[in-house]
């Protein structure tokens, strides 16, 4: 997934997104909580709270929240809204995952609608007559394309877990849809940068100018006739309203424009699945997050593990002693991912031997805690002898003890590029996240291996991690991000934040953020750690990068009383927490 955050190179820009986002959000209803002026304190409410990326799908899912809805409900209406209002990542034209956490019930479980490669995928399907990997035909042609899951996936969620129906969550998206909302300043921004993958087809012209060719501008009303007619479609028919019928052939019309894959069948045949979410603990705190195809949970659970005996609340809040630390975890982690992780439907993936204490404990045992390692030295461990086996995200908790963390994604911003013609949706890319050739980086430079090669009906590995944490049976963090593969490092420090130097939600998701993925070694960071800092990062053997910044959390947390605190990522300038 692409990493579509704004960068962000000098404070004062930071403070002009805070700005923003305050404005965008300072028409909401009276009495609501909104996005708060100081952006070091958290939204405060205490019988709903909604975290989102973009302010229209925050107010549309809280409205639900209002009318009785549960914390599903706002959830499936935010994901529909949210393919509307921000088309770079918000999707149904692509997949991900969903956590959903009941209190009463005492369960948490996982829905995985990630796509899945059509049937007639095959390994070497993006190998050149060289033998390498041909990017142009992984990331921006039709063959691209998963089969999408978002539509089937949210509509699980509704039928299992929710009480309004699939109209009714669909009603705000087909409205936005259709009468059109008006144009940020990111939006127009992000259309003109993406605009040579984005114009090659006469589609995504149609779809992302006016009628007389030019851009729209910030304050421009944008209004999306073919996109309201596919979601109406949904309404009307339910998934077959998508997954059959007129949606399904212009997908499949689309394919036969150039070199796609994706037939009648392929998406006739597609299903989300519920599956058991990897769980751990972390200094008495209950950590579930999005099992396999997803590696984000496991890997999350792992780290901390390995950091759990260090005392990185004495340590200090990104000190060089704690970023060391914790850059030799995630080393370890992401050396385990390049070799293990795949979907468990088609390959045995060590689960319980990764995310053992006893194996965190031999790779903690590796770790220098004056000096780095060298990632040519680290190699994938042995769990197996252990075992006792743009993209956005959004958070969401009800009254009634309910909690969500949904992450889903097209893959890169904007996905392949190419818009659906007459459907009005952009298609994934997602294929470039199996290992188009085992050893070969991915765009985002994470190595896969044989468990993740191609194979038709399997889901391709994801980074995405939407976690719950739990603290005595009782909700207490909801989290998750996008951002390729610092999606794990990303919500793995705002965990860490929260629970090892005491911030509050908002400070939590604010706080500069460290990442490292094994290869490349480097620690790459944002602006905001102190040179000094880096400097004795740097004494230690580290080298250390700064770079755009990374992910944009939006998260909640529940106190004890029952407050929920929101807290929206300024790195997004959409981003709104709003509660009641």
């Amino acid at each position: 997934m692409k990493n579509t955050a704004t960068t962000l190179p000098r404070f004062n820009k930071l403070v002009l997104f805070v700005l923003l986002a305050v404005f965008l959000g300072a028409a909401s209803a009276q009495g609501q909580a909104i996005l708060s002026g100081d952006r070091s304190v958290p939204v405060e409410a205490r019988n709903g709270m909604v975290v989102t990326s973009h302010t229209l799908a925050t107010e549309v899912a809280l409205e639900v929240l209002k009318k009785g809805g549960n914390a599903i409900d706002a959830a499936v209406t935010a994901g529909f809204a949210l393919a509307v209002t921000q088309p770079r990542s918000g999707n149904i034209g692509g997949g991900g995952f969903m956590l959903i956490s009941s209190q009463d019930k005492k369960e948490v479980v996982a829905i995985d609608y990630r796509e899945k490669a059509p049937a007639g995928a095959s390994r070497d399907m993006f190998l050149g007559a060289d033998g390498n990997v041909d990017q142009t035909l992984s990331r921006f042609s039709r063959a691209s394309a998963g089969v999408p899951g978002t539509v089937a996936g949210l509509a699980l969620a509704l039928e299992k877990y929710g009480t309004i129906s699939l109209a009714a969550s669909l009603a705000p998206a087909i409205e936005l849809a259709e009468k059109g909302f008006v144009v940020t300043p990111r939006f127009s921004k992000g259309v003109k940068s993406t605009q040579k993958r984005l114009f090659r087809f006469e589609a995504g012209k149609q779809k992302f100018l006016k009628p007389d060719g030019s851009f729209y501008e910030p304050g421009d009303i944008y209004i999306q006739k073919d996109l309201a007619e596919t979601l109406r479609r949904i309404s009307n028919n339910g998934i077959n309203g998508f997954y059959e019928g007129k949606t399904a052939e212009l997908i499949v019309a689309e394919m036969q424009r150039g070199n796609g894959l994706i037939t009648l069948d392929d998406l006739k045949n597609y299903k989300p699945k519920i599956r058991k979410p990897v769980s751990g603990i972390y200094r008495g705190y209950d950590i579930y997050s999005m099992s396999p195809p997803s590696s984000g949970g496991t890997h999350i659970i792992q780290i901390l593990n390995i950091l759990e005996k260090y005392p990185l609340g004495n340590l200090g809040h990104n000190s060089a002693r704690t970023i060391h630390l914790v850059a030799e975890a995630m080393k370890r982690a992401y050396a385990d991912r390049s070799k293990y992780l795949g979907d468990t439907d088609f390959v045995d993936v060590p689960l319980d031997g990764i995310t053992s204490k006893k194996y965190a404990a031999s790779l903690r045992a590796g770790i220098d805690p004056n000096f780095a390692s060298n990632s040519r030295d680290i190699l994938p461990g042995e769990p197996v002898g252990f075992e006792s086996s743009e993209t956005t995200h959004f958070s969401i908790a009800d009254k009634f003890g309910n909690a969500v963390a949904n992450t889903y994604t097209i893959n890169f911003s904007y996905g392949s590029g190419i818009v659906v013609q007459g459907a009005g949706f952009l298609l994934n890319n997602e294929m470039d996240d199996f290992s188009a050739k085992p050893g070969v980086p991915n765009a985002y430079g994470l190595i896969g291996g044989e468990a993740n090669k191609i194979e038709p009906h399997k889901r391709m590995l994801s980074s995405m991690s939407p976690t719950i944490v739990m603290k005595d049976g009782k909700n207490f963090l909801v989290a998750g991000s996008p951002g390729g593969s610092r999606i794990i490092t990303t919500t793995l420090q705002v965990i860490m934040n929260v629970i090892d130097h005491r911030l509050n939600v908002q400070a939590a998701v604010n706080a500069p953020r460290i990442h490292h993925q094994w290869l490349p070694d480097e620690i790459r960071i944002e602006q905001g750690i102190s040179p000094d800092t880096i400097r004795l990062l740097r004494a230690m053997g580290h080298t250390v990068n700064e770079k755009k910044s990374m992910g944009a959390i939006q998260s909640i947390m529940i106190m004890e009383d029952g407050n929920m605190h929101g807290g929206a990522d300024p790195r997004r300038s959409t981003s709104a927490a709003m509660g009641f």
